[in-house]
């Protein structure tokens, strides 16, 4: 990037940092960051609709949408992360390869399981083998980000379940005598009051998603774990011609502290957050200290 870069050989000290920290593959890696916080942004929201819809369905009194929601909730938390992302990615891109196959190649008279192999035709490639190798990141990407919401989908709509049974009866029942409808009393009175309840829950399922995020590298995304293991290491020139000892353990603990400054942050947000949603309601405290300036009367 800088002009005295040119020869790696004449540097040493911070010229030599310098070169070596902007080079192609470092900035490889800055924007790896950037990819993890847009997983992040785009995965939250994602899963917590697919939340919502597992609470509503678990809830519901349609017994076959009920045990689909249930099951959703009971499969996907019994099943450890790690082996869910790893057999899930497979059986998504290889479904997604056998219907194009199926509408495209209808005349293959070949079988598509030959062993262990899964073979389609080539027009059935998801992605291509001719597209761009933008493509081929971003169609990872968007595996990833299904494959997490999916997973804390289901952790999220077990917490969203518990926070629309914690909402009081006694407030739905008010809804039903001034005559308003099922849909009516989930939307307005259901719904709005259930998130003081599910917040708590959230914002540890937050921290537990930010937590996961470098199973990206398991994806097969380039993440940053990713790129913090190949740059740490010792490399061959022909990674790299900046060769160094093995530097992983200062590359991780960089991650460390981003990771922890950015637990850090959120901890912040959804603090205010939740003092924000309470405000103006009710607490067990709140009430029992109310309830003893009543019997004991003004000072």
């Amino acid at each position: 990037m800088f002009s005295y870069c040119a020869d790696p050989d004449t540097l040493e000290g911070l010229r030599w940092l310098s070169c070596y920290l902007t080079t192609g593959k470092h900035l490889s890696f800055y924007w790896a960051f950037g990819t993890v916080l847009l997983l992040l942004a785009v995965t939250a929201p994602v899963a917590l609709l697919f939340g919502f819809g597992g609470a509503v369905a678990a809830r519901s009194r349609v017994a076959p949408l009920a045990w689909f929601g249930k099951g959703y909730i009971a499969l996907v938390r019994g099943v450890p992360d790690i082996a869910f992302f790893l057999f899930f990615v497979i059986a998504l891109d290889q479904g997604i390869e056998w219907l194009r196959h199926q509408a495209k190649c209808p005349d293959w008279d070949q079988p598509i399981r030959q062993g262990n192999d899964f073979v389609v035709c080539a027009e059935a490639k998801m992605p291509l083998s001719t597209s761009a190798q933008w493509v081929h990141e971003v169609y990872g990407f968007w595996l990833a980000v299904f494959t997490f919401a999916i997973v804390f989908g289901a952790f999220a709509a077990n917490v969203l379940f518990g926070a629309m049974r914690a909402v009081p009866r006694a407030q739905i029942e008010t809804g039903e005598a001034y005559g308003m409808t099922r849909a009516q009393i989930f939307r307005r009175i259901l719904v709005p009051q259930m998130w003081v309840y599910a917040l708590p829950g959230l914002s540890n399922l937050w921290m537990v998603l930010i937590k996961a995020s470098p199973l990206l590298f398991l994806l097969g995304v380039e993440d940053i774990v990713y790129w913090a293991r190949e740059l740490g290491s010792t490399k061959t020139p022909q990674f790299t011609d900046y060769p160094h000892g093995d530097w992983r353990m200062w590359y991780f603990l960089f991650l460390l502290v981003f990771y922890l400054g950015f637990t850090r942050v959120s901890e912040i947000a959804l603090d205010r957050l939740m003092r924000r949603l309470t405000h103006g309601q009710a607490t067990l405290g709140g009430g029992a200290g109310r309830a003893g300036m009543t019997e004991a009367g003004p000072p």
